[in-house]
Formats: C-alpha cells, structure tokens, sequence
C-alpha cells in the first residue's frame, strides 16, 4: 500500500534528508588515498550523533541477508554495485567509491548515494558517474504527478543504455516514509506509460545503478551483502529521496 504524506510530513522528511546529505557530503571529504572504509563509517556516526538521528542501515536486515547490516554507510568500491559492507579496506589511488546513507529523524527516513573517485580519476569513471546523475536528474524530472512510475524507469533506462551501461537486473528504487522501504518499487528500467500512477503526497528513493561493462548480472560476495559485476568492471550508483508534489518534485535529500 503507498502511503500519502501531508505537506508537513514531507517537511519533516526534509529534515531527515538533509541529515543524508551532510552525511554523504562530509563522508565524501574524508574519503582519501589510504583511508578505510571503516573509518568513513564512523565519520558518518559523527554526522548522525550530532544531528540526534538514528540509521536505518544499522541493523538492518532483509530475507536476503545472512545477518544485519554492521554499518551506517554501504560503501562500494570499483567493482561493488551496492550494499558493500564497511570493512578495514584502505582506498587505493584512482578507486572509483559509491556511498550509500540514510538518516531516521523525527519517525521519518531520507536515504541518499553518491558515487566518486579518489585520487587520480579514470576518465571511464568519470563519464560512468556522469551518465549515473544524468540518468537520476531525468528521473526526477518525470517525477511529476499524472505520470507513472513506468516514466521514471524509462528516463533511467534511456539515459543509461544510450551511453552503454549495464543496469543490475531486479535493482532499482522504492518508496520511502516512516520505513526506509516501502511500496512502490521504482525500477531502473520499463516501458513510459506502465504502472501506478504518481500523486501528490508519494514519496520515493530514485536510484540508477550503473554497470561498465555493460552487462546486468552480478553475484553476491561472500559477505552475503555485497553485490558484485560478473565481469569485474567498475559500476557507479546515485540516489535521491524525491517528494512528488503538486509544484513538481522536491528533492529531500538535496546537497548545498
């Protein structure tokens, strides 16, 4: 069932996505040559300690999952799509990092991700990521009310394949509110016109998972989390939490 927030509910989904956002922007300036994963965990505990949130990745623990999540941040690296785990694992030169966060204030959760390089950039990765906030921005663009959900998959799906890039097949976006996940799923790719409907008051997390290599299959590592490219090329991941109004959509999660 999709839940429709009140003006004042999305307000305060706001405030839970700005906490996401320092999070993400202050990870993202401690991200370094030679620094952990772990320790950009923590910087991220930082953010939420001060701002008194809590994580919805802490703990977290899906059918899929061999044991709740140990961290606060997903931190994916080079060949790592999403959910890698946080782990004593120092950035090398040239790394190519996604991270992904979420913040609960108040009852309410944003959850956001970005994707950049460390060090000297490949200029493939730089073009990946690029075509990653393409495809995120032509999303949000259709994220208007009387289109589908369908419309936004196919604005992920035609930015995305047009450059070339695998998208991870079943993976995509979902609705957001009082749960980090709730209905509708938002899919990376489909057909315009298909689907439910978007109304003012619906709440959503758009998310375009990037595969270099141009592939859409992956594997579990054997953390059970982390999902992987079978072809070991480099993949990139964005997220916003975007809020469908009668204005257009309001990006919860923006970065100033």
């Amino acid at each position: 069932m999709v839940e429709l927030k009140t003006r004042a509910s999305i307000d305060a989904m706001y405030e839970a996505g700005q906490v996401v956002a320092r999070i993400l922007t202050t990870v993202r300036k401690a991200a370094d040559v030679g620094v952990t994963l772990l320790e950009l965990d923590e910087v991220a505990r930082d953010v939420l300690r001060e701002a008194g949130a809590d994580s919805p990745f802490l703990g977290y623990r899906p059918s899929f999952a061999p044991t709740p999540f140990p961290a606060v941040i997903c931190a994916s690296v080079n060949d790592a799509i999403v959910h890698g785990v946080p782990t004593g694992q120092r950035l090398c030169d040239g790394d190519l990092v996604s991270i992904d966060s979420g913040a609960k204030l108040g009852g309410w959760v944003g959850d956001s991700a970005i994707s950049f390089t460390v060090g000297r950039a490949r200029p493939a990765d730089v073009r990946m990521i690029g075509t990653a906030e393409r495809a995120l921005a032509a999303a949000i663009e259709a994220a208007v009310p009387g289109n589908r959900i369908g419309d936004i998959a196919h604005a992920i799906g035609t930015v995305c394949r047009a450059d070339g890039y695998g998208i991870p097949d079943g993976f995509g976006g979902h609705g957001i509110g009082r749960h980090m996940h709730e209905d509708p799923g938002v899919p990376n790719e489909g057909r315009p016109g298909r689907g439910l409907r978007l109304r003012p008051g619906m709440v959503i997390a758009i998310e375009p998972m990037l595969i270099a290599g141009g592939r859409d299959d992956y594997h579990a590592a054997p953390d059970g989390w982390t999902l992987k490219t079978n072809d070991g090329s480099r993949a990139a991941h964005v997220e916003h939490t975007v809020a469908i109004t009668e204005d257009g959509p309001r990006v919860l999660t923006e970065r100033r």
